[in-house]
């Protein structure tokens, strides 16, 4: 158990933005600012999901060398450290989810750690380079990884100039289109590590606690579906059936359309079947069967 409550230098940034928040009382909020508050979450949301986690984190899809590095800035863009710093963290989560090596197990920390309290912690500030090699032979992801603050600081000036050109006001295009959109962006995220191994429904015996979630589906852009990602993490489409909504795989295929990626990951269609789905079978076995004590006298 972490009982001890230490706040990294990186945490204490990460408290400022919410407190930097506050300050939309004063620039006030109109809707050319909350448009670009949208769009600043969705097309960072994508880094963090499409890039960070499909891409980096399980090489779900192919691209090229200068898309990759696209990817990457986007997803800094995100102010949730590097690529490399992202991926590495996550293949150990799934690694030793739910288990004592876990960085963010909600079954054995609670919610509080596994929402913010790794985040905010020094213990996590490093990474084990061992399970990025194949990453980090990349000097461009490397430097991204290095310079955490890059990005961000260029996704924060651009809704700064965009403020003072579109609507008038650039301390407001700072507050609500990066600012409050990265504050959102943090908790819509570490709602899957969180959340997605608290609430929801599971098709699958994972080992863990992983749960699908079709509201946190619909917030995350395709994340929710959290038990099938952890039944099968090298598909680039987490919501297995069509009914699923996964907007990061709608966006993976537009991309595919016009060349920018390759080679997406689909589940392999043996576990699409019924008997595949090993907890909703177990439930139904376990589940007894009341049977009327009419229907027993009548049969008797």
């Amino acid at each position: 158990m972490h009982s001890c409550f230490r706040i990294s230098l990186p945490g204490m940034l990460f408290i400022a933005v919410h407190f930097a928040c506050l300050a939309v009382f004063w620039t006030g909020i109109n809707v050319e600012a909350a448009a670009l508050c949208a769009f600043m979450f969705f097309i960072r949301k994508f880094g963090i999901t499409g890039a960070f986690h499909r891409y980096f984190s399980h090489r779900s899809y192919k691209t090229s060398r200068f898309f990759q590095f696209c990817l990457a800035f986007l997803g800094g863009a995100a102010a949730q450290k590097g690529a490399l710093w992202w991926a590495a963290q996550h293949r150990h989560h799934h690694k030793h989810s739910d288990t004592h090596e876990d960085i963010h197990s909600a079954k054995l920390e609670g919610f509080y750690w596994s929402h913010i309290g790794w985040v905010l912690s020094p213990e996590y500030e490093e990474y084990d380079e061992k399970t990025v090699k194949d990453l980090s032979r990349f000097p461009e992801l490397v430097w991204l990884d290095k310079y955490i603050f890059i990005p961000p600081v260029v996704a924060g000036t651009f809704c700064f100039v965009v403020g003072h050109f579109w609507f008038g006001s650039a301390m407001m295009g700072l507050v609500v289109g990066f600012f409050i959109s990265t504050v959102i962006l943090y908790h819509t995220t570490f709602s899957i590590n969180s959340l997605c191994h608290m609430f929801g429904s599971r098709r699958y015996e994972t080992g863990e606690e992983s749960k699908n979630s079709i509201w946190l589906a619909i917030l995350t852009m395709g994340e929710g579906w959290h038990n099938n990602h952890h039944h099968f993490p090298l598909s680039c489409r987490q919501g297995f059936f069509w009914w699923e909504i996964d907007i990061t795989y709608y966006i993976l295929l537009g991309l595919e359309k016009v060349g920018l990626v390759w080679d997406l990951q689909a589940p392999p269609q043996r576990l699409l079947q019924p008997e595949a789905m090993t907890a909703i079978n177990k439930t139904l076995v376990e589940t007894p069967v009341e049977v009327p004590e009419s229907a027993v006298s009548e049969a008797v």
